[in-house]
C-alpha cells in the first residue's frame, strides 16, 4: 500500500539529516546499500506486524557519508507474513494507517525545517 500525499515524496534531504529525524521517529535504517537506503518502522496490531517503509535514494554522493543527498519516495507499508516478507497488498487496519501517517507528517514538519 503506497500512502500518497504525505509530503516525503521528491523531498531531498542529507543522509545525517535522515538519520537523525527518521530515528527520532521510530525508523531503522534497515537496508542499505551504494544507491539507496530503506527506512523501517514497526507497527503491531492484534497480533499482526505492519512495516510503514521510506526509500532514499542517492542524488549525489555515496551513503555512509554524512553529507550525502537523497531523494525520498513516496511511503508505503507491508503487513509481515512470516517466513516471506511482506505483503504490500494485505489490507492495513485504521488505526495502524492512522498511526503511520502521524509518524509521516510529524518527519515531514521536521524535514521542512531544514
Amino acid at each position: 500500500m503506497v500512502i500518497k500525499d504525505t509530503g516525503i515524496a521528491a523531498k531531498q534531504v542529507l543522509l545525517a539529516d535522515l538519520d537523525h529525524y527518521t530515528s527520532e521517529a521510530g525508523f531503522v535504517r534497515w537496508a542499505w546499500d551504494y544507491n539507496h537506503a530503506t527506512y523501517d518502522l514497526k507497527l503491531e496490531d492484534k497480533g499482526s506486524v505492519y512495516y510503514l517503509r521510506i526509500q532514499a535514494n542517492v542524488v549525489e554522493g555515496k551513503i555512509e557519508d554524512p553529507h550525502t543527498l537523497l531523494e525520498l519516495e513516496e511511503p508505503y507499508m507491508g503487513k509481515h507474513l512470516f517466513p516471506h516478507g511482506l505483503d504490500y497488498d494485505s489490507p492495513v487496519p485504521d488505526n495502524v494507517l492512522q498511526t503511520a501517517k502521524r509518524k509521516l507528517q510529524l518527519l515531514n514538519e521536521k524535514l521542512a525545517a531544514l
